[in-house]
């Protein structure tokens, strides 16, 4: 079975293009790769804390690739650091990375052409797929995700530190893509079938900055006392 990467946001679509990697049986996931915010120690642009990051990947069973980014960081330095990420994952045999893409054709091209000579092969599982139906058949499987990050031009501010159901998906406008693939908002998720359980978190402080904003989230206190008696 050929060993692939995925490329893990903390949100529920990375999360659900797992379980569908796995479910497909083509490929074995190997590790989840993120990008770190390395002055915060936070993932880049979801802002998901390393701690609540690390509990994703133990209840997903797979270690962690990190990928450390300076703040602010250029296109240039991005590039760089994912092309020495990529060298490090065709030196341990991956042959393949996976994204949780699903219409952009833009992003989609750019993954294409940097991974272009690389060895490495882009996957794209939920590609296409109708994103009403596919927000919610990851609700009826249980993922249950929390919107951590809101673009207040495109999705009003009260919506960052909600859990995406149905009842929220009923407040949407018609403008706004209910999987938030053109950057309405961007979720943390906490439960799902790709998990071997689910990982206890709690609200923190919502904050604007650069131009959006953030509602934190952290591991409950419960979660983190298990996690230090492991």
């Amino acid at each position: 079975m050929k060993k692939a990467l995925l490329s893990w946001s903390s949100g529920k679509d990375s999360a659900w293009a797992l379980h569908c990697l796995r479910q497909s049986g083509e490929y074995e996931i190997v590790g989840l790769l993120t990008t770190i915010n390395a002055a915060f120690d936070r993932v880049a642009m979801h802002g998901t804390r390393l701690a609540v990051l690390e509990a994703q990947a133990e209840a997903a069973g797979l270690p962690l690739w990190k990928v450390p980014l300076p703040w602010p960081c250029s296109n240039a330095e991005y590039e760089t650091a994912m092309s020495a990420a990529c060298e490090c994952a065709v030196a341990e045999d991956v042959e393949a990375i996976a994204f949780g893409d699903l219409f952009l054709e833009d992003v989609r091209r750019y993954r294409e052409e940097r991974l272009a000579g690389t060895g490495l092969t882009p996957l794209f599982p939920l590609w296409g797929i109708n994103t009403n139906e596919l927000v919610r058949t990851m609700l009826r499987a249980g993922v249950k995700a929390r919107i951590v990050c809101v673009d207040p031009k495109k999705l009003p501010r009260e919506f960052a530190g909600c859990d995406l159901d149905e009842s929220l998906l009923r407040q949407f406008s018609a403008s706004i893509d209910p999987c938030a693939e053109n950057g309405e908002f961007h979720t943390c998720v906490y439960a799902g079938p790709m998990f071997h359980k689910p990982i206890a978190i709690e609200s923190g402080e919502v904050v604007e900055r650069d131009g959006f904003v953030f509602a934190d989230v952290k591991l409950s206190p419960d979660a983190v006392r298990a996690s230090g008696d492991a």
